[in-house]
């Protein structure tokens, strides 16, 4: 929806200066997701969109200021117009708008009742230009509001394992080094207090020297953070005359990208020399470990969570994509018999089942209510959170393996004095194995077999993806059934060599290694928990493993290409 046809509203619309953070989605505030979540246009930069965007609403209208202003292109991901077409639908003025600056593009796109977050980076109160937007919104008569957010300068040190203060109280001084004057630095160096200076990865070392001319030692500790609190985040550690060195010798200085923004803590009393224990987030067992998620969308989701936990970048590939089945009679017949009280059981052996029967009782009008004297059991814990999200409390979760040969061991048999119906409704995939038929069978019951829904494989990622599946671009692949084995190597191709392969249990094990893949890591138990636990674990013993023999702690992907791997114990 563009802002245009958004619902009207008073002349002057309300805008809120937005902090983001230093970079990790997870520090944005519980008002500034508020805000997000009711907000009519979109004003930020590329890199806090990336932060900010998931909590807008789906309609909003994005205003990429980086493109507004000429310094990248395109549209912006989940918006139907480019950036310069958001501006013109808010604009009732005419004129180019990437000759107006930011201040003008946010009052424009108040007009008319909207509701603008401008999102900047770090804390509003701290960057260059937002108190010029706000003092602009005050002179236009524009109200607007300020909801602050972490900033990067003491937000990036957290994250780094470097405290800013100690139970001495240190004195701590905050320096811009693009925007510090020799007055400033003097100042600076004649204190023994911390300083925490935002400086680029090809000033830092400049900023070092500034300290040292200033009377700071040459052996005072700093540390050197890139990308703080993402993924990407990189921390040295050195001193002030030994920085330049060090990250020469790291080779990122000089680098392509040496303008990116750095935070450097400098002070006998900063706790730089304990960030080996203190270094939380960077020594996360799967700490920026790039992880490929074969499964549907709706499946991953749960899944990628987990893994950001343990510190990784989950990237999810659909390798199936569900559909109805061709024929839906079966189906219909079997839901119907539900309810006249053919069955004895139903059984559910995937979280894709519940959700096909759940949708056919919805398009007749039933609910969790049709379940009534009907024993329903379900393969694992994940399709027995589905069921109760349904309503309904399953009577038999397997105890051991949660598997159809696990709930196989666990369903009684078939008693004519204690079962008065013999049947068992088993809506399951078209490509589903007989195991749990013929056992059921063999323990007396009669079953109902119902293809609800289909599997099929799911479209090529895009050639992006294809090239760093092949090429070792990911650090690690999860193989949740033998059929995301097959999918995956028949829509991207084969993994390479150097990626870790997990699977969740011995039968995709066997399939991965049919398609020439050497598994690494396997669950202890059919479970897509289990199967990221394990893979955490083996994250975990090989960064203690280099740790223990003096080596850099590096990602798979960075291992160098040829080099053999040895197989998990």
């Amino acid at each position: 929806m563009s802002p245009t046809n958004l619902p009207a509203g008073p002349e002057h619309g309300h805008v809120t200066f937005l902090g983001a953070g230093p970079g990790d989605p997870g520090l944005l505030t519980l008002r500034a997701v508020e805000a997000l979540a009711i907000a009519d246009v979109l004003v930020a930069g590329h890199e806090v969109l990336d932060v900010v965007r998931t909590h807008a609403r789906q309609n909003v209208a994005v205003l990429n200021t980086d493109t507004a202003f000429g310094t990248s292109a395109g549209p912006y991901p989940g918006t139907n117009a480019s950036p310069s077409a958001v501006v013109d639908a808010v604009s009732a003025s005419a004129g180019d708008p990437a000759s107006r600056d930011a201040a003008n593009l946010v009052m424009e796109a108040a007009r008319g009742g909207k509701r603008v977050v401008r999102a900047v980076s770090g804390d509003p109160g701290l960057d260059t230009y937002a108190a010029e937007e706000m003092l602009a919104c005050a002179a236009a008569g524009v109200p607007f509001e300020v909801v602050p957010g972490v900033a990067a300068a003491v937000g990036v040190p957290a994250y780094a394992g470097v405290p800013l203060r100690d139970a001495q109280g240190a004195d701590v001084r905050f320096v811009d080094a693009r925007t510090a004057s020799d007055r400033c630095w003097t100042e600076v160096g004649a204190s023994d207090g911390t300083v925490v200076v935002s400086a680029t990865l090809d000033s830092v070392a400049a900023a070092a020297g500034e300290l040292v001319s200033s009377g700071r030692k040459p052996d005072t500790p700093m540390s050197v953070t890139v990308a703080g609190t993402t993924t990407r985040q990189r921390t040295w550690s050195a001193t002030l005359g030994t920085i330049a060195q060090t990250l020469k010798q790291a080779k990122v200085l000089p680098s392509p990208d040496g303008g990116r923004p750095v935070i450097a803590v400098v002070g006998e009393r900063s706790a730089a020399a304990q960030r080996d224990q203190l270094s939380w987030f960077e020594s996360k067992p799967l700490f920026g470990w790039k992880v490929l998620v074969p499964r549907t969308k709706e499946q991953a989701a749960s899944l990628s969570d987990q893994l950001r936990s343990y510190g990784a970048v989950p990237h999810e590939v659909p390798t199936i994509a569900v559909e109805p089945p061709r024929t839906p009679q079966q189906m219909e017949r079997a839901v119907k018999g539900l309810v006249t009280g053919r069955y004895e059981w139903i059984a559910f052996t995937s979280v894709n089942a519940v959700k096909a029967v759940r949708e056919k009782f919805e398009e007749y009008g039933l609910d969790a209510r049709a379940f009534a004297g009907i024993k329903v059991a379900a393969v694992g814990e994940q399709t027995a959170r589905a069921l109760v999200a349904f309503g309904v409390k399953p009577d038999l979760v397997p105890s051991g393996e949660q598997s159809a040969a696990g709930l196989l061991d666990d369903w009684p048999p078939y008693d004519p004095v204690f079962d008065p119906i013999d049947r068992v409704f088993l809506p399951r995939a078209d490509i589903a194995t007989e195991t749990l038929v013929a056992g059921l069978i063999e323990l007396g019951w009669e079953v109902d077999d119902v293809t609800a829904y289909r599997t099929v494989r799911a479209s090529p990622p895009p050639a992006e993806t294809r090239e760093a599946i092949k090429g070792g671009g990911f650090d690690a692949v999860l193989f949740t059934s033998s059929s995301t084995v097959r999918n995956l190597v028949g829509i991207a191709g084969k993994p390479h060599n150097v990626t870790v392969i997990a699977c969740i249990g011995p039968a995709t094990a066997k399939t991965a290694e049919e398609h020439g893949l050497r598994v690494d890591v396997m669950a202890p138990e059919p479970s897509v928990h289990k199967l990221a636990e394990a893979l955490a674990d083996f994250g975990m013993r090989r960064r203690a493993a280099a740790a223990e023999a003096g080596d850099p702690v590096t990602r798979p992907s960075e291992r160098r290409p040829g080099a053999r791997r040895r197989r998990a114990t």
